[in-house]
C-alpha cells in the first residue's frame, strides 16, 4: 500500500481484553454472560465470537501489570430482560439501563456493568419507535 492510499476500517475483526485470571474469566463470558467458546491457546489466551466479532481474553503480564480496559458494547433487543437476567446470575451493576438518547427513528438505552475483576461493559438497545 503505498503512503498516499486510502485506508477503509470498516469491520472489527477482534478485541482483546486483558484480564488477571483467565480460568475465572472464561467461565465468566462462557457460563454466566453466554458466549460462543471458541478455542483457548494454552496458556494465557481464549477466544469467543461475538456474533461474528472474536473477542481475545489475554491474561495479564504479570512483570506489566494492565491498565484499564475500553468498554465494550454489546447490542440486545430487549435490554431490560438482558440485564435482569444477567443480574440475577450475579453479575455486578454499574448502571441500570436508561435511555441516553432519541434517535429520529429510535431511542438508544444504555446499561453499565462489570465483570468480575471490575472490566466495565455495556449493553445496548436500539429500540425502534412504534
Amino acid at each position: 500500500m503505498s503512503a498516499g492510499a486510502e485506508v477503509h476500517l470498516s469491520q472489527i475483526g477482534q478485541i482483546a481484553l486483558t484480564v488477571r485470571d483467565l480460568k475465572r474469566m472464561v467461565a465468566f463470558y462462557r457460563d454466566t454472560l453466554g458466549m460462543k467458546f471458541l478455542f483457548e491457546a494454552p496458556p494465557r489466551m481464549a477466544f469467543f465470537d461475538v456474533g461474528g466479532v472474536r473477542l481475545l481474553l489475554g491474561q495479564e503480564d504479570k512483570a506489566n501489570p494492565a491498565h484499564p480496559a475500553s468498554i465494550l458494547y454489546y447490542k440486545v433487543a430487549d435490554i431490560r430482560a438482558t440485564f435482569e437476567t444477567l443480574v440475577g446470575r450475579g453479575v455486578t451493576v454499574a448502571e441500570k439501563p436508561a435511555l441516553v438518547a432519541k434517535m429520529p427513528d429510535h431511542d438508544l438505552w444504555l446499561a453499565l456493568l462489570r465483570d468480575p475483576e471490575g472490566n466495565a461493559f455495556a449493553l445496548m438497545s436500539e429500540v425502534a419507535r412504534a
